[in-house]
């Protein structure tokens, strides 16, 4: 009898389980059709706001429960918005904290994306938000939680695990590829952008006092852990001192594959921290050009856009050696008319070839 009972309750406990991971599995795939249908509109109010293509998505996720809440299919509402004082247009009644509330309706899923980057854009308890640099996650899941997003006292940590779970910091990344070459596009929509969220996103020269352009280094950016996408392409970014003979065993490829991949000859220590490929890049970029920065080298511009760097030699008709001058756009998609300017210690050595 004991025997008999103790089999039923495995039998339960399996179905149980099986249930939960079931249900778990279809909350996770939800969440991935949530994001491949809106990833590019977070993109694009990235572009447009400078509020990080990732933190958008996670909260949408998490707001509509990937699409499935009432007020998203009933409203188009995917962020919760609650009407406040200001709202003049459509509304839906809700119970959420209290019954009935009122939520904003929007014509179109667009119109709330957009209205959820304004929402935070002009409101003055979102405002150190945009002191945070977009690469860190972490920081804006934590200050919107500051700040009065949301109620639930576990709410950074669940816009986090959302981010991590699907990876979404590569549309951040990919957002600030697009930006490379034009940041302050992103930054003129923000209001009063703070010196922390220009000195992050701006181009690779400033304006002196006097008005004459000097070249800045380029930005460093907080790459996520791990593998990650860039370009269609498998990469992970790894620090100085990393063996590459560790990392082709630990990603399952070949030690002459990472070479040909990373166009690197061959060595086994990496001396700078820098991005490894584990797929071939691609011959196209995403941007169409790159504006090369301070002490910025060719290959780590081809590593930075994921594009092989024998296309980026063709399209700007370079010649091994060659250094392009700063300040100088690297085509990435199609042949430039002309070659760019090069730097002055690289002039006369490649004139003389």
């Amino acid at each position: 009898m004991t025997i008999n009972t103790s089999k039923i309750i495995l039998t339960v406990l399996a179905s149980v389980c099986c249930f939960f991971k079931t249900v778990a599995q279809k909350e996770k795939d939800r969440a991935a059709r949530y994001i491949e249908q809106y990833k590019e509109l977070a993109m694009s109010e990235m572009l447009r706001t400078g509020i990080p293509a990732s933190i958008t998505l996670a909260q949408g996720v998490l707001e509509t429960a990937a699409g499935q809440s009432i007020l998203a299919q009933n409203a188009n509402n995917h962020f919760g918005i609650k009407c406040k004082g200001d709202w003049i247009g459509e509304t839906m009644a809700y119970d959420d904290d209290a019954k009935g509330e009122c939520f904003r309706k929007y014509a179109s899923v667009e119109d709330s994306y957009k209205d959820h980057s304004e929402f935070l854009r002009t409101r003055p308890n979102y405002a150190s938000l945009f002191s945070i640099h977009p690469s860190d996650y972490q920081g804006w899941a934590v200050g919107l939680k500051k700040a009065g997003y949301a109620t639930n006292p576990s709410y950074a940590e669940r816009l986090m695990r959302v981010i991590e779970e699907h990876n979404l910091q590569q549309y951040t990344l990919l957002a600030l590829q697009k930006t490379a070459a034009g940041a302050t596009l992103a930054l003129a929509a923000v209001s009063k952008p703070s010196p922390e969220v220009v000195s992050a996103l701006e181009s690779s020269s400033s304006i002196n006092n006097d008005g004459k352009v000097s070249p800045t280094p380029a930005k460093k950016i907080n790459y996520p852990g791990g593998v990650f996408i860039m370009n269609g392409t498998k990469v992970i970014y790894a620090e100085a001192g990393t063996s590459l003979f560790a990392i082709a065993n630990n990603h399952r490829v070949t030690y002459n594959k990472l070479m040909e991949f990373n166009e690197l000859d061959n060595k086994d220590i990496l001396e700078n921290d820098q991005l490894v490929f584990l797929e071939k890049k691609p011959k196209k970029g995403v941007n169409e050009f790159h504006t090369v920065a301070l002490n910025e080298s060719l290959y780590e511009i081809c590593q930075k856009e994921a594009v092989q760097m024998s296309s980026v030699m063709e399209y700007n008709h370079l010649q091994k050696g060659m250094v392009p001058a700063v300040g100088e756009k690297l085509y990435l998609k199609i042949k430039a008319t002309a070659s760019p300017r090069l730097a002055m210690e690289n002039r006369s050595s490649a004139t003389s070839m």
